[in-house]
């Protein structure tokens, strides 16, 4: 394989990531963002579905919105696990009051919902707050 295929999360350029590169910072060739950010990241709706169908590397997506009280007491633990989990997986946000075509496009009934997406489809997901071990362990599995 010529290498992993990540879509860049600010511009939605997909580029080709060498496997032994995952963990050592890559950037995007067009616009320069980090690819694998070892934190969480908020994306819009358009980027999220190039990100779930197209990206080599497991992408964990939050469903959220502000005004709910799990959603932001995850929210700090959601980001701890994306640090545990660079080059391992992507972790990012999508907040469902801002989308709200987007959340019930993915079939969201309740948030927080972590929905992971690998191989171009939903693999797994998950209701509820989680504390970052958790979310680490679920994302891996």
């Amino acid at each position: 394989m010529a290498g992993f295929k990540l879509t860049c999360l600010d511009c939605g350029q997909v580029n080709r990531v060498p496997r032994e590169k995952l963990g050592a910072g890559p950037k995007c060739g067009t616009c320069g963002a980090a690819m694998m950010p070892g934190k969480a990241v908020e994306v819009d709706p358009a980027v999220l579905a190039k990100a779930a169908r197209t990206d080599d590397v497991p992408l964990v997506v939050d469903f959220w919105a502000p005004w709910c009280g799990p959603c932001r007491m995850m929210a700090p633990e959601f980001s701890k696990a994306a640090g545990a989990l660079a080059g391992q997986a992507r972790l990012v946000k999508l907040n469902t009051e801002s989308h709200q075509a987007a959340g019930a496009a993915y079939g969201i009934r309740g948030i927080p919902t972590m929905v992971k997406f690998a191989g171009g489809r939903e693999v797994a997901r998950q209701s509820g707050a989680l504390p970052a071990d958790r979310i680490t362990a679920w994302a891996r599995g």
